[in-house]
């Protein structure tokens, strides 16, 4: 017994004595600007498997004891579609000047729903994760990503509903137009992923940021030409500052980007000079942002674990 109990004390001080020896980690910001971002993405990609787990998890979680399951990802845009389209469209007449209008509606929901859905789900991704970050260490950039990866799941299933309807109403998108979907694609991703990083550390901090978010994502929708034409604010404002202020909002011109490739019968209607321009500097800003909201993210996470 003697034995066993100083062969348990050994132990005890070999552990002690190698986690003095451990060396610290720190878990702030690191380095400059660039060169703590590419750190942060080298100790998040050496966590990509966890990364996937938590995509996996995230919407497991989201249809969780439900009969349809993921059945509901499909609904969810259907009735959005059908809505707007029977309300708006028809009730209200919007779809007497804008030819196709179902098609025109659901593909600008499909590029403002992936930019909600990132930017919603990464706010409250840190605070809803908050007992996983109080017992391990992990990159805290991977909680507000994961919700990017759930965000482009749902996106491929309701782009595969845009390519189906377009096919089904003979408007397949094999035009020069085409051209536009990948830098709205990226445009909506860069910015989503941005403000998601941003918000889910000022989350932390005041909860009251999810709810703000929550409005303001509801006002950017009525703020963008999804269910109106961009012509029609065009006529209200002029072809003058306030319309270039409406137009180089990197959301809206995500919107027109996607109705430009995916939107045929749009060929004709008018759109902003130079967009394709205007697109790729918009992307280009939104890299800038998205490193120096990283680094604002990195020096905040430091106190999570006491804050949650």
């Amino acid at each position: 017994m003697a034995n066993q109990r100083l062969s348990d004390r050994e132990l005890r001080d070999a552990r002690f004595a190698a986690l003095a020896d451990a060396p610290l980690v720190r878990t702030g910001a690191k380095g400059g600007a660039l060169g703590g971002s590419w750190a942060s993405l080298r100790e998040i990609l050496g966590q990509r498997e966890m990364l996937g787990l938590l995509v996996r998890r995230d919407l497991k979680a989201r249809y969780k004891d439900s009969t349809l399951g993921f059945l509901w990802s499909l609904v969810r845009p259907l009735t959005q579609l059908v809505i707007y389209y029977v309300v708006i469209g028809r009730f209200l007449g919007a779809a007497r000047g804008t030819p196709d209008f179902a098609i025109y509606v659901f593909t600008g929901l499909t590029a403002y729903t992936l930019f909600s859905e990132i930017v919603a789900g990464g706010t409250s991704s840190i605070v809803g994760n908050s007992g996983l970050i109080k017992k391990i260490y992990l990159p805290r950039e991977i909680f507000p990503l994961a919700s990017v990866g759930s965000a482009l799941f749902n996106f491929l299933i309701q782009f595969g509903i845009l390519v189906i309807a377009t096919l089904v109403l003979r408007k397949f998108p094999i035009h020069p137009g085409i051209v536009y979907l990948i830098p709205a694609f990226l445009l909506v991703l860069v910015f989503g992923t941005a403000f998601a990083i941003l918000l889910s550390a000022a989350n932390v901090y005041l909860r009251d940021i999810q709810y703000l978010v929550e409005v303001g994502l509801m006002i950017l929708m009525w703020a963008s030409p999804i269910v109106y034409p961009w012509s029609t604010v065009q006529a209200a404002l002029g072809n003058g500052v306030l319309l270039d202020i409406y137009t180089n909002n990197p959301i809206t011109l995500a919107v027109l980007g996607f109705q430009k490739a995916m939107w045929v019968s749009g060929d004709t209607q008018p759109s902003p000079e130079w967009l394709l321009p205007r697109m790729l500097i918009a992307i280009a800003i939104g890299l800038i942002m998205l490193v120096g909201f990283q680094r604002v993210f990195a020096r905040l996470q430091g106190n999570f674990a006491q804050e949650l």
